[in-house]
């Protein structure tokens, strides 16, 4: 159990001083909605995971699976 209060001082320590150099955390508030540009990257990521569906085993594990398309 001391070992992990040790860690977590020495955790403290070092981003103590992160924030002396780099700054504080930046905090933005929660309720502002998220900007969505709809470029063509978000669109072409869009379509990619369209073809995709995730399924998940006996265990808990979850696998992506490219569907299955109809080709006439």
């Amino acid at each position: 159990m001391a070992e992990n209060s040790r860690f977590l001082r020495t955790f403290m320590r070092i981003t103590a001083e992160a924030a002396k150099v780099w700054g504080p955390a930046d905090r933005i508030d929660s309720d502002t909605p998220v900007v969505h540009k709809h470029d063509d990257a978000e669109k072409a990521s869009e379509e990619q995971l369209a073809e995709i569906e995730v399924e998940r085993d006996a265990e808990g594990h979850a696998y992506a699976i490219r569907k299955h398309r109809n080709v006439t």
